[in-house]
């Protein structure tokens, strides 16, 4: 028995189980049939099936082109490793952006299992519907896991029922990802088939019911599944981009029928810069009365002040991830045209402006995009919205806030991170907000990738009441910040230029761009280097000094996906000759 044990990690996480009191057969403890008959110990089990799903926080930024980590002096910060190469299989779980979930996951997939295994016989006093309900959050949920492992490690072995003790690793195979995703839609079409009454399958959340699965939420891993399953990473014909439109535009109808709406309140100018801004720092465990586009926030509320801070903060402990000068670029000007058409050198220090843009290389704030003001602290920038002619972020060298590339509380690439952060926020009390994983902009936009792809920008789709182009779902999202919509006619190729550098700026610090450059095969392109902003001050007149930070060795192929535990490689080598290791992580 101890064999297998040790390796049930890769398998299920059936280890773990051995040590779970639930999952014990009877020796003068509980049992399985006493937990599966009694309605509370089932709501419990019900309860304890949920937690696994790892939860996005802002340090993923600083793995991606959109940050480079103040942290990243520290000798043994995971960024100095992250970004100089230092990263093996073995030590990938120390460093990465939130370890190796492989072993957490199918820890919470097993016990999805064995809940689904027991609840069709369960005697407990419940009424069928309820148990129906049950039965699609447990559903939902092992999707959900599912969709966390494939966006890491690609094709993974793929279990329906929970693992007995003796159960032959030998035998095992790794499913591709798509063969994952079909096993994902048709558990989330499981779960849809259940009524979407309050005892059922509802749309609505009720009293303590914050954080559970719900319909949206089924619509959601449906959508961004078959999104990365049609991406240039995972196609294989599977799912073609005609199929992800048809998936996708049934999730955001879907939706949208059912009272899910972008969050657009407009702020008192003292609270917030606008509805974009105020969203992300504003709870969403409020039933969907206040807050009708989050779909699941999984992620704890965050101390951006404090992790994330600028130097002049009360209590600050670090700079955290720093927006890169490649991110202030991807900003449009507030009249929907690009201020930087590209680069005339290779370090992307010489841009190439757009003359129809009005951008002022001397003035480089003036006029963006307003998210630009709602996510960024740059040179100039208001600090409290109360006190507009108070105190300005001094990002310049020698500034309060100067940037600084020997101090981990200072700026490393001339800005600070603003999105999620209340300028309220600080030792005496936190109203910064945390990352949604799933919420209505990203079913806009991903509808808009798989529609442009499959048909152009501007063919309207119809689904349910719905009749939306990619285009028209792109200027959706858009209108809420108060920016342009597409101009009509574009061709392919223009169209996904403009869409991914609108996706990479609606979702910007939400951990989407770190999957995104993957699955589209550009991570060579946008990771291999970053770049910042050297502002120096005399009297009145400020210099604007691009610079380029040493390239990054984490842009290799390798990087494309997350290594399995090379201890637990090696395992399933020894059982069966099979070595699961993903591209380039041998060591």
């Amino acid at each position: 028995m101890k064999k297998y044990i040790i390796i049930l990690l890769i398998g299920a996480g059936v280890a773990v189980s051995c040590q779970k009191q639930l999952d014990l057969p009877s020796d003068g403890r509980i049992s399985l049939n006493e937990v599966f008959n009694n309605y509370d110990r089932t709501r419990g089990y019900l309860n304890s099936c949920y937690g696994y799903c790892p939860a996005p926080y802002m340090d993923r930024s600083s793995f991606t082109d959109e940050a480079q980590d103040a942290d990243d002096i520290s000798p043994a910060s995971p960024y100095s490793f992250w970004y100089t190469g230092g990263i093996t299989s073995q030590s990938y779980s120390q460093y990465s952006a939130d370890g190796s979930p492989w072993g957490n996951l199918y820890t919470g997939i097993r016990k999805c299992n064995v809940f689904l295994e027991n609840i069709g016989a369960s005697k407990t006093i419940a009424t069928e519907e309820e148990k129906a309900s049950w039965k699609a959050q447990a559903h939902t949920l092992r999707a959900l896991y599912y969709l966390q492992l494939i966006k890491r490690y690609g094709g993974v072995p793929v279990f329906d029922k929970s693992l007995p003790v003796n159960h032959d690793f030998s035998k095992d195979v790794k499913a591709t990802f798509n063969e994952v995703v079909t096993f994902i839609l048709n558990d989330c079409d499981s779960a849809l088939k259940v009524p979407a009454s309050r005892p059922g399958f509802p749309w609505q959340i009720y009293d303590n019911q914050y954080g559970i699965m719900s319909r949206a939420v089924a619509y959601a891993i449906k959508s961004e599944a078959v999104l990365y399953a049609a991406s240039p990473l995972w196609t294989d014909g599977t799912y073609t981009w005609d199929k992800a439109k048809e998936i996708t535009s049934e999730a955001l109808s879907q939706c949208l029928a059912n009272d899910y709406k972008l969050f657009d309140e407009q702020p008192d100018a003292g609270t917030a810069q606008n509805a974009y801004a105020l969203y992300h720092f504003t709870s969403s465990n409020d039933q969907r009365t206040r807050d009708k586009e989050t779909i699941l926030n999984i992620g704890a509320q965050m101390q951006v002040w404090r992790y994330a801070g600028l130097p002049t903060n009360q209590g600050m402990e670090k700079a955290g991830p720093n927006p890169t000068q490649d991110l202030v670029d991807r900003y449009e000007m507030a009249n929907g045209e690009a201020p930087i058409l590209g680069y005339s050198d290779a370090s992307r220090l010489v841009p190439i402006l757009n003359p129809a843009s009005g951008y002022d290389p001397q003035k480089p704030y003036e006029g963006r995009d307003p998210r630009f003001y709602a996510s960024i602290y740059y040179n100039g920038a208001v600090r409290n919205l109360d006190q507009p002619n108070g105190k300005k972020v001094e990002s310049f060298v020698n500034g309060e806030d100067g940037i600084s590339a020997s101090n981990r509380k200072f700026t490393r690439t001339g800005y600070y991170l603003r999105k999620y952060n209340n300028y309220k926020s600080g030792p005496n009390g936190n109203a910064d907000g945390s990352i949604r994983l799933f919420r209505l902009a990203e079913l806009y936009l991903n509808f808009a990738e798989a529609a442009y792809q499959a048909v152009g920008p501007d063919a309207a789709i119809n689904a349910g009441n719905m009749s939306l182009s990619a285009r028209e779902a792109v200027s959706a999202v858009r209108a809420r910040a108060g920016m342009p919509a597409f101009p009509t006619g574009m061709s392919k190729v223009d169209f996904e230029k403009k869409y991914r550098n609108e996706r990479c700026i609606e979702l910007a610090f939400e951990e989407h761009r770190f999957f995104d450059v993957r699955r589209w095969k550009i991570l060579s392109q946008t990771d291999k280097f970053v770049t910042g902003m050297r502002i120096t001050k005399n009297g009145a007149i400020l210099t604007y000094t691009r610079f380029k930070f040493a390239d990054r060795a984490s842009s290799s192929d390798k990087f494309l996906m997350y290594p399995i535990d090379q201890s637990e490689v090696n395992k399933m080598i020894d059982l069966s000759g099979k070595d699961w290791q993903n591209p380039g992580w041998i060591d």
